[in-house]
């Protein structure tokens, strides 16, 4: 389970190997920090829906679960790309890359933290949380992980369980799924796919290494950029609309719809920078219109879902 599946690929200063880093890695808390923020901002909403305080210990109880979950799908998807992270710069020194953590003991780490933390949330949140989580978790690791590897198609595919965070918050306060939700899963998905073709771009010399395929690996890099930026562009463009759905569903007032139109305007502009690529691919002007996408992306997600909880119908203490 990933809010974005490729955030924890941007390059990190290196840290001391000891087993509780190790387990850090692993478990990739940058990551798991994100689907957190997400899933939390999903419960908040389906609260205030109910017309109940968001801060009671069901919200506690469902973001341990999701959290753990998290974390053991973390540890499947290195089990499983422990030699493709051999070959790739960023990745090689991962603990499992690396023969720190052996291969039976990521293994039984990521089923145990993925199955009991999915029974853990059917039991104290409810039955539709838990298997949302865990067929999220399935999605992450036996469906997008070993794409990664045949097709750029995966990168939509991962998209899905990457966006499920914020309706899995919500089926957790609510015990059921709802238009509301389903626009935050939108948002979600949406926001993805300009924050993947940045880092695709950034790192497509050490995804071909590693044989991943995120975006085109083609002998005309001319056409691998113009085919990025037209992707992170409609994205991009559509995310304005998308982030408004939960004004007109009225999870939300109209100073959100004003803040999400300005920030969306704004991821907009960076992608347009980003379009840059294309006019000289492998310049270093080119590497740094896709940083700056990325930090972006990366700025933009925590403000609109912040935007969205203080201005959202039916709050108790704002």
């Amino acid at each position: 389970m990933a809010t974005s599946a490729t955030t924890d690929h941007v390059l990190a200063p290196a840290k001391p190997h000891t087993l509780l880093a190790d387990y850090a890695t692993l478990f990739k808390v940058r990551i798991s920090t994100m689907v957190i923020i997400t899933a939390g901002a999903g419960f908040y909403l389906g609260s205030l829906q109910s017309g109940i305080s968001p801060f009671h210990s069901g919200m506690l109880q469902a973001l341990i679960g999701i959290t753990i979950v998290t974390c053991g799908s973390s540890a499947l998807n290195q089990a499983l790309e422990r030699k493709t992270d051999r070959l790739m710069r960023r990745t090689f020194d991962r603990p499992m890359a690396a023969g720190r953590i052996s291969l039976t003991h990521g293994l039984i780490l990521g089923f145990a933290a993925t199955f009991i933390g999915s029974a853990y949330l059917a039991y104290t949140t409810n039955l539709l949380t838990g298997t949302l989580t865990l067929l999220t978790a399935i999605g992450y690791v036996a469906i997008y992980t070993p794409l990664k590897r045949i097709t750029t198609i995966n990168t939509f595919i991962g998209a899905f369980p990457g966006a499920l965070p914020p309706l899995i918050g919500w089926t957790a306060a609510r015990g059921m799924i709802e238009w509301p939700g389903v626009a935050l899963f939108a948002i979600l998905f949406v926001w993805q796919f300009p924050h993947f073709m940045a880092i695709g771009w950034m790192y497509r010399e050490d995804y071909t290494r590693g044989g991943i395929r995120l975006t085109p690996n083609l002998p005309n890099t001319q056409y691998a950029a113009l085919s990025t930026v037209v992707q992170a562009l409609f994205y991009a463009a559509i995310m304005i609309p998308v982030s408004l759905w939960p004004a007109t569903l009225h999870v939300t007032g109209t100073l959100y719809a004003v803040v999400a139109t300005i920030l969306g305007l704004g991821y907009l502009w960076y992608t347009i920078r980003f379009a840059r690529i294309v006019r000289n691919p492998d310049s270093e002007a080119s590497r740094l219109a896709a940083r700056e996408l990325l930090r972006a992306s990366i700025v933009y997600l925590p403000l609109l879902l912040t935007a969205m909880m203080l201005d959202a119908k039916g709050r108790l203490f704002f």
